[in-house]
């Protein structure tokens, strides 16, 4: 299948890759040519525009930092929408706001192409090998055209869950929960290191019982071993408790852990620390207590 794939960062690369691997042919845009090469040595064609990327593309893929990015890139000038034709389907794997999502579906209605919006999650681990979670609103026809050549090349999982914008709900609801645990766990197993009890032990203990989960296996490690190469970077993780604190305000659901959460991520962007791994928010425990987990 012809797919133009637009936005290579730390995510956008692997998942293109996996795409190429399954015999799919890639034609790939970024505004930073440079995170084009590795794609154009391992098949893709290299694009000079989004407009360019989604020209003759069946399907456009798009996995950009955030809303206005999103905007840009499909609305405009030498955007998605110049470029692709009637029934192209638009896959918007970004995680941005739902409302951002339905604002650029309305516009590819109008000219005709078919929106789904799928966040993933997983981070780059995931993104490598294939294995992602999808979460998917919009048009159920195109994603049921999509899931098993495209979207399960990249993922282990892909669920539609409503409406276009359903998908990036459902990824705020990730991203609180992962932000909360990975905040649970910090708090946790700085009180074990205080308390003199060693926190590699605790981790062991525990980890099997009701307290265990996919974020402690994850992100304990790393904390232990203080390697906060980002997988998932703190400031992304920001702009998502952002976005999920401006749909509940427009909701009206309450996100008090959440916003408490944001305030202790966005104390550590001010140290400097916004280009690490989320597991880095062990550190404001560090900042906090003057002691390393």
């Amino acid at each position: 299948m012809r797919i133009g794939f637009i936005g290579l960062g730390i995510m956008g690369k692997p998942m293109a890759k996996n795409l190429l691997k399954a015999g799919h042919e890639l034609k790939v845009y970024d505004v930073v040519r440079g995170n084009m090469e590795e794609l154009v040595d391992a098949g893709a064609w290299a694009a000079g525009s989004a407009k360019d990327a989604a020209a003759q593309a069946e399907v456009v893929i798009t996995m950009l930092p955030n809303s206005p990015h999103v905007k840009t890139v499909v609305l405009g000038k030498d955007g998605v929408l110049e470029g692709a034709g009637e029934g192209t389907i638009l896959i918007d794997m970004s995680s941005i706001a739902p409302l951002a999502s339905q604002e650029v579906g309305k516009a590819c209605e109008a000219r005709g192409v078919r929106m789904i919006d799928a966040p993933v999650s997983g981070g780059e681990p995931k993104a490598v090998d294939g294995t992602l979670a999808v979460m998917v609103g919009g048009d159920k026809a195109a994603f049921e055209q999509v899931k098993e050549e495209i979207l399960l090349k990249m993922a282990a999982t892909a669920v539609h869950c409503g409406k276009l914008g359903a998908g990036n709900t459902t990824k705020l609801v990730n991203q609180v929960v992962v932000a909360l645990n990975i905040a649970a766990v910090s708090e946790g197993f700085m009180l074990a290191k205080m308390a003199g009890v060693d926190p590699e032990l605790v981790y062991q203990a525990i980890r099997g019982g009701l307290a265990g989960s996919t974020v402690m296996d994850a992100k304990v490690p790393m904390i232990l071993e203080k390697n906060f190469k980002p997988g998932f970077k703190i400031d992304l993780h920001i702009k998502d408790l952002n976005n999920a604190l401006e749909t509940a305000h427009q909701v009206g659901a309450p996100l008090p852990l959440s916003a408490e959460v944001l305030e202790m991520m966005t104390n550590l962007h001010f140290d400097g620390n916004g280009n690490d791994d989320h597991s880095a928010l062990a550190k404001y425990y560090g900042k906090l207590t003057g002691e390393s987990i």
